[in-house]
């Protein structure tokens, strides 16, 4: 291991003080210039972050479910998109109740996946092309196959007891917690083998564990430590923003949960989980973090991830993508949110930038306008959105490619947990039937969850066998090979836009100004940094729209565009145009 190191110290030294002044003269930690004191450079605040969903991302076995060698086999793929870290959803040993977000064993794979030696290939494969790899932490509950549970449910006196919330039976039924995925929405299971219940935020088959026991915290600090102790460089922590209970367990007022996050969320003790996080193991890597969630305010989000604050790296701000509807959106409120957490984040602390992700239908479906006529320019134009915005841009996989809705119909359709089990509970009230499968045909997570379009072949190039979900049947047109020859495709509009972002520290730490703030079609702001600006206007609409910036155009320099040759006028947008200028 060490037989290149030479022998003598004063030669370690010598190398060592001239390379550190080589450093320090040039500035030149990252690649480029950096000309300013002001901004506090990390490599996670510069990458542009990939999600990929295993099961539908590509097939290697031919048994219709994605794999790790399927990944593999698609590497040089990822790395031509100019992405710089993968992150992957749970692969973990699951029973797939609510698909890998039940984990049974937290230190191995689902056997679905492959094994742990194609993951050590596939790591291998990512971090040779230079891309990091960002894995799924769920650890605010367990599968109820986790032999934790197992034990827990065994007895009352079991040593895992208090690795859960239980609660015996003779002294009543706890007080309400409103569960997202049961199909009652009870979140207390009542188990006659101890005459007890157990607490459960999602699915039944998901007990939330117990982090006021300091051994479920080492348990967590542990495995952890083994996946990065692998080598991985980074964790997304789901749901922890739930993951501290008051275990007092008080009722709630009566309809708490049509605003559950102010119940659930950022109960007192989180931040020191957290903080313990930190100290016991992100600290001690260079890794990078991210909470599903921000907690239910700006205060909430700042000491999560604020770095005084000893915590996580950045975290998801939800109220950006709650504002889709299948009625629409309002352009004015899109631009509110987001100006707003900009603004709150413009001197301390960091978030991400998204619109989708396996828990949203298709970027283009919902923001943008899915019809053949506009499918194209509108995925563009929101491409062009969260690769110009302050903040670390998560972009989920198929969005590259324009990839819409599916349009299911039927309930057969449908594998989404939390929407079957929905489904059943609004047969058992009584619900109407014909506008809950309209809503999940707009809405469901499995819109974005439909096998990956790779070519025009059968099942789009995906698997072999049958797909464990439908693909979308516009994958002969849409697919990567189609839009590899094509030089104007979405996917080669992306690759454009991760290369402008890496070679444009503006658009990563420049001041976002919002201008023409009440413009109802247009979307229009400045990214400055160093004495550089440049100017991003955005229609978000299938009509022409006027710009008006307060900048004389004229003298702008073209940067991008989302429509092919030169702009004749200036003062209009065509129909979901993207056009990026610098400002001279």
């Amino acid at each position: 291991m060490n037989s290149y190191i030479p022998s003598s110290p004063a030669f370690n030294l010598k190398k060592i003080v001239v390379a550190c002044i080589i450093i320090l003269c040039s500035g030149n930690v990252f690649g480029q210039t950096d000309t300013t004191h002001k901004i506090d450079r990390k490599w996670w605040k510069e990458a542009v972050v990939y999600q990929i969903y295993p099961r539908s991302f590509k097939d290697n076995n031919g048994d219709g479910i994605g794999d790790l060698k399927g990944i593999i086999s698609k590497l040089d793929y990822i790395k031509s998109l100019g992405v710089d870290v993968v992150w992957l959803n749970p692969i973990y040993s699951s029973p797939n109740d609510d698909n890998g977000y039940d984990v049974s064993d937290y230190r191995n794979i689902m056997s679905d996946f492959g094994t742990i030696e194609d993951f050590n290939v596939m790591l291998k494969g990512l971090h040779y092309r230079g891309i990091k790899l960002v894995m799924d932490l769920v650890v605010n509950h367990s599968s109820d196959e986790h032999e934790w549970f197992k034990q827990s449910r065994s007895s009352r006196t079991n040593p895992y007891r208090e690795y859960y919330h239980w609660l015996n039976a003779e002294n009543g039924k706890p007080p309400y917690r409103y569960s997202l995925f049961d199909i009652n929405h009870d979140a207390w299971r009542y188990d006659s083998l101890t005459n007890a219940y157990y607490l459960h935020y999602f699915s039944r088959k998901q007990p939330d564990l117990n982090w006021e026991n300091p051994k479920v915290r080492q348990e967590v600090f542990n495995i952890m430590k083994f996946w990065a102790d692998k080598g991985i460089d980074g964790f997304r922590m789901d749901a922890f923003q739930y993951a501290a209970k008051d275990t007092t367990f008080p009722a709630f007022p009566k309809g708490f949960e049509k605003n559950f996050n102010q119940y659930y969320g950022m109960v007192t003790g989180l931040h020191g989980y957290l903080q313990q996080i930190n100290k016991e193991v992100l600290s001690k890597y260079n890794v990078m973090s991210v909470a599903e969630g921000a907690g239910n305010t700006y205060e909430d989000a700042h000491n999560m991830v604020d770095a005084d604050r000893h915590e996580l790296n950045m975290a998801y701000a939800f109220d950006g993508v709650s504002i889709a509807k299948s009625s629409g959106y309002n352009l004015l409120e899109f631009k509110r949110v987001f100006s707003k957490w900009d603004s709150v984040f413009a001197d301390k602390g960091w978030l991400s930038i998204f619109l989708a992700n396996h828990d949203q239908a298709r970027l283009v479906s919902r923001y943008g306008n899915d019809s053949p006529e506009f499918r194209e320019v509108s995925s563009k134009m929101l491409s062009t959105f969260l690769m110009t915005m302050r903040g670390t841009p998560y972009y989920y996989n198929g969005d590259e490619l324009g990839m819409s809705n599916p349009g299911f119909t039927k309930i057969e359709d449908y594998r989404d947990v939390s929407l079957l089990n929905e489904y059943h509970h609004q047969l058992n009230i009584g619900g109407s039937i014909p506008d809950f499968l309209k809503e999940a045909k707009f809405s469901s997570r499995d819109n974005s969850r439909t096998p990956f379009q790779w070519d025009s072949s059968v099942n789009a190039g995906f698997t072999t066998g049958t797909p464990w979900i439908k693909v979308n049947d516009n994958y002969k047109t849409i697919n990567v090979a189609a839009e590899e020859k094509d030089k104007n495709s979405c996917l080669n509009y992306f690759r454009k836009l991760t290369k402008l972002r890496k070679e444009n520290l503006v658009l990563v730490y420049g001041k976002y100004t919002l201008l023409d703030k009440d413009n109802p079609k247009v979307y229009a702001y400045t990214r400055e940094l160093d004495g550089k600006k440049l100017l991003i206007v955005l229609n978000f609409t299938s009509t022409v729209a006027e710009v008006k910036t307060g900048y004389d155009l004229s003298t702008a320099k073209l940067v991008l565009s989302n429509y092919e040759g030169s702009i004749s006028d200036k003062s209009k947008l065509l129909p979901y145009q993207a056009v990026v200028y610098q400002i001279q």
